[in-house]
């Protein structure tokens, strides 16, 4: 399995919540998701369930999630 399966967009708002186990942050987004307004928040949220649906305990706990930041001025990675 490849270590990066989600996202830039998908791996930061995984980070805002409690990425410490799979159910739990399965657990974590089923529970926001009614707050989310957005479509494409709600759009992002979705692919992520499905992602973490698809893979073991084992493979999620090799991934390590950690945000992204951009420069607002050339929407670089930084």
């Amino acid at each position: 399995m490849e270590h990066t399966i989600f996202t830039i967009e998908e791996e930061n708002l995984a980070c805002i919540f409690d990425t410490n186990s799979r159910d739990t942050l399965i657990n974590s987004i089923n529970a926001a998701l009614p707050d989310f307004n957005e479509p494409e928040l709600k759009e992002i949220a979705d692919n992520i369930l499905r992602k973490l649906n698809d893979i073991t305990d084992s493979e999620f706990s090799a991934l390590i999630f950690s945000p992204a930041y951009f420069n607002d001025d050339d929407e670089q990675e930084v």
